[in-house]
């Protein structure tokens, strides 16, 4: 009998996942600390895991969450369209994806966390 296709973690990914974790933006490495070790609400998070062929930035098992942080590469048309199909690819396959403009994680920390929060099963702000 044949194993069924593995979505997470795929080995053909590894190294592309381990390259942007040591490349992460500061965004990215402000938002790590916020969210490892189980900092947010006992949730364990993790970084550049691999969905399918996807690469999402920060993921949420027990919760089905995907953050995602958007710098300026993510303003123009073609990565607009592109961010959309995965996105609704991922949502489809019962994923929550939250995207966050980079300037939230300085400008904000308070409310990206609150909206990470809401997204949170047994919270009752939940959506």
């Amino acid at each position: 009998m044949e194993n069924p296709p593995r979505i997470f973690n795929r080995k053909e990914l590894r190294g592309n996942r381990r390259s942007l974790r040591k490349n992460s933006t500061s965004a990215e490495a402000t938002l790590w600390k916020l969210l490892k070790k189980k900092n947010l609400e006992g949730r364990k998070f993790r970084r550049q895991h691999s969905i399918n062929n996807f690469i999402v930035d920060f993921y949420c098992h027990s919760d089905k969450v995907i953050i995602e942080l958007d710098g300026d590469g993510h303003g123009d048309y073609i990565q607009i369209e592109k961010d959309t199909e995965r996105d609704n690819f991922l949502e489809r396959a019962g994923f929550r994806v939250l995207r966050f403009e980079n300037r939230f994680v300085f400008q904000d920390p308070e409310y990206l966390l609150s909206e990470i929060k809401k997204c949170f099963k047994n919270n009752p702000d939940s959506k």
